[in-house]
């Protein structure tokens, strides 16, 4: 969070930025001397959305930075900036035009990120000083963006199934929560068959990982998070451009624990519980073949039509064992279908849900806080995709139709009817840099889960 800082707390008077755009330029350049107009004219300043000039003082020294900015896009506004600004102090100044000060405020801290643990960092970023409000509104939610960015920027050799398992340790460790854990073939005597079916080919033996915390008297919340940290995609073995980036397929996971310390965080009175079923999806002599049936935990015979269609297995255990709890929602994460993303592109996750109120209102909060979501519907006729002649379905389909649909409906067998229950199909990277969006791992739909729980219960 150094990338913020309490404005009284600055030790030097912070450099102006001042957000403007075309509709706004004249009266901005009337706050200017004659000299300072002239070097905006031959920087060529026009205002538009993304353009800086850095405007001299008489003795040349930055007096303030002008910025153009979409006035429809607060959280971007100043995202390259940290990055690019000289080192210093600077704040946001009265007169720009109307913005959402808070969402300047996170975008800046987002576009502050760096992902040091294997090199230095590139360069210090640029401080934007806010006030103390703001400060503390958003310093839990840029940590939390951070934790997901760093687990799915980390390699599989430092971020196997154990690797979770111990960032969810010192996660309850830090919040006095309850952690235990099934490894290897305890989950096979606990009945939970298809984590272990997954998660048995590799050296690094399958896991799934409980953290309990809050009153027993509280709303049950459970948040589900798909753990592959690493995928081949098994015998149906992915081609090397398709396997290059399946480091990341542990990002529901990261999003669902980062989402629990952030209601940890803001102790809602909830009584949560985080599960997290983690895996390598490896090939070797005991691995999960295609055709063979698996029993799940829910008791549905399982046909296995494609290795590489592994996240929904790891997850239908993990959603049986939440449902047996009863809660009063289950919110699960998931790198889970490449159909998601030709549907909706890398920013949009898709979002299903078995109740239209709770759908509107995750819609709504993802609205509210600038963090996009998108609903695809549970379209039960494309249940029949999945029909097995000899299980009761498989965990694939003959068809490439509705991929990400298709999944979801696997999983929404393993939910009583009844239940709410959201399931977040995310992407949880970037492909490249964007302003506040560097290379690599993402949240996405994090800050907007948040905020329909804090709305939910808080």
């Amino acid at each position: 969070m150094s990338a913020l800082i309490e404005l009284r707390s600055s030790r030097h008077a912070p450099t102006p930025i001042e957000a403007t755009d075309a509709a706004h330029l004249a009266a901005a350049r009337k706050r200017l001397s004659a000299a300072q107009r002239s070097w905006l004219d031959e920087n060529g300043f026009d205002a538009k959305p993304g353009g800086v000039c850095l405007v001299p003082d008489a003795n040349g020294k930055l007096a303030r930075v002008l910025v153009g900015v979409d006035r429809q896009d607060s959280l971007s506004s100043l995202a390259a900036l940290p990055m690019t600004l000289p080192v210093g102090e600077y704040t946001l100044a009265p007169e720009s035009v109307a913005l959402n000060v808070e969402l300047v405020a996170l975008g800046w801290a987002l576009g502050a990120y760096q992902f040091t643990r294997y090199r230095k960092a590139k360069r210090d970023a640029a401080v934007l000083a806010v006030a103390a409000k703001t400060l503390a509104t958003l310093t839990p939610l840029v940590e939390a963006t951070y934790r997901v960015r760093d687990l799915v920027n980390t390699p599989t050799e430092d971020m196997g199934p154990k690797h979770l398992a111990d960032e969810v340790k010192q996660l309850g460790k830090a919040h006095k929560a309850k952690v235990r854990e099934w490894v290897g073939d305890e989950l096979l005597d606990d009945n939970f068959p298809t984590i272990h079916a997954v998660g048995r080919a590799s050296h690094r033996a399958p896991r799934l990982i409980e953290l309990t915390w809050g009153k027993t008297t509280a709303p049950k919340v459970t948040l589900v998070g798909k753990g592959v940290c690493f995928d081949t995609g098994g015998l149906d073995l992915k081609p090397s451009d398709g396997m290059r980036w399946m480091k990341k397929d542990m990002g529901g996971a990261a999003h669902a624990i980062a989402l629990a310390g952030l209601v940890m965080e803001a102790n809602l009175p909830v009584r949560l519980t985080l599960l997290i079923p983690a895996v390598e999806n490896a090939v070797s002599g005991n691995a999960m073949r295609p055709g063979e049936v698996v029993i799940t935990r829910g008791g549905h015979s399982v046909e296995i039509d494609n290795t590489d269609a592994e996240g929904r297995l790891v997850l239908c255990d993990a959603l049986a064992y939440a449902a047996e709890q009863k809660p009063a929602l289950i919110v699960d994460f998931a790198t889970l279908t490449g159909a998601a993303r030709v549907a909706l592109g890398p920013d949009l996750p898709a979002l299903f849900a078995n109740d239209d109120a709770l759908a509107h209102a995750a819609l709504a909060c993802s609205n509210d806080v600038a963090d996009p979501i998108w609903r695809l519907p549970l379209w039960r006729p494309y249940r029949k995709l999945l029909d097995s002649y000899l299980a009761d379905f498989t965990n694939t389909g003959a068809s490439r139709h509705a991929g990400a649909i298709t999944a979801a409906l696997f999983m929404e067998r393993f939910i009583p009817d009844g239940m709410p229950w959201l399931h977040l199909d995310t992407y949880a990277w970037n492909d490249g840099d964007r302003p506040g969006r560097p290379r690599g791992g993402e949240a996405m739909g994090l800050r907007a889960m948040f905020a329909l729980l804090s709305k939910r219960y808080g």
